[in-house]
């Protein structure tokens, strides 16, 4: 499978002409990174002794900045808490052009994951967040229906924090004006993505939505038919080692992985999804957009935690 020339001078020219909406989970990734030379006195733990730090922005954030980092115009829309943490996740996302909108919460905290490293291992992760209030939310969804007529392309990042409590009367506001909507899926209950253009779930999420499969014939005749009763026009599915299938139409169309090494699989998805919607966006086929964000999970597989792809790194890969 490869790109054809005009695909590739398009991407090389201008992908920014299209503005496209990301809502969802936001949080703020902060790596500690450090060196274990010896086990604690106090306990059978190994002490790590930090010397550097970084913070990157994760969930939806983390999407948005990929559409940025591939030469996309994007906008973020999510809920954060009244903190530090908030600050500098849009002072992060402000710095890579990403026109962000964030609705304040007083009453919870900005979700934060601190994973602390030694040796480009992972030791800990510790995890900090809390559920959004209602009232907030619902500013979030009165503010999607007055800015949504502006975006060619809507992303919903579910990452099963209670952002997207709402997800289906974001879908149905996208639907009446006639947009295509991409919905990173979680969860048990897909119905609530209903009547989206396209889900880009993993294996394990596709089983927790249709079962196990015992082979790909039955892989095949369960996604069909799932996709067919949610109403949805393509199902995209992602396969670690074994590639991507984009269920479309009545068929399934399999592309290979094209990772070289797999170094870190956390927040290839939303590189996944954010390719996809980007290259949609600029009336690129469903096929070439799948098999572009194909190679940028190759890509973004390499790298350490979660990360980004850009244009000359796409570019090169193809």
């Amino acid at each position: 499978m490869t790109i054809n020339a005009k695909i590739i001078e398009q991407i090389k020219n201008d992908l920014g002409a299209y503005k496209i909406l990301v809502v969802g989970d936001v949080m703020l990734d902060r790596y500690w990174f450090g060196d274990v030379n010896r086990i604690s006195p106090e306990a059978p733990v190994p002490i790590a002794r930090i010397h550097k730090t970084e913070e990157r922005p994760g969930g939806a954030a983390n999407v948005a900045l990929n559409i940025a980092s591939l030469g996309g115009n994007v906008t973020l829309l999510s809920v954060v808490g009244n903190d530090e943490p908030a600050k500098t996740l849009k002072n992060i996302l402000n710095k890579a052009n990403i026109k962000v909108v964030f609705k304040k919460d007083n009453s919870i905290s900005t979700i934060i994951k601190l994973r602390v490293m030694a040796k480009n291992q992972q030791l800990i992760r510790i995890d900090f967040e809390e559920n959004p209030s209602h009232e907030i939310l619902n500013e979030i969804l009165d503010e999607f229906e007055n800015i949504i007529k502006d975006y060619e392309i809507i992303i919903l990042s579910d990452y099963g924090k209670g952002g997207l409590k709402h997800i289906e009367k974001l879908i149905h506001i996208a639907k009446a004006h006639k947009k295509r909507i991409l919905v990173d899926p979680k969860g048990f209950d897909y119905q609530k993505y209903s009547g989206a253009t396209i889900i880009t779930p993993n294996k394990t999420e596709l089983q927790h939505a249709i079962g196990f499969w015992k082979n790909e014939q039955e892989l095949v005749k369960k996604v069909l038919a799932f996709k067919n009763k949610l109403k949805l026009d393509y199902i995209l599915l992602t396969r670690s080692e074994e590639g991507m299938s984009l269920f479309i139409n009545e068929k399934i169309k399999n592309y290979p992985a094209k990772a070289q090494e797999v170094y870190d699989v956390s927040g290839a998805g939303d590189t996944v999804i954010a390719t996809l919607g980007l290259m949609l966006a600029n009336n690129i086929s469903i096929e070439d957009s799948v098999m572009l964000a194909n190679f940028a999970a190759g890509i973004v597989v390499g790298k350490l935690g979660t990360a980004t792809v850009t244009k000359n790194e796409l570019l090169n890969a193809l």
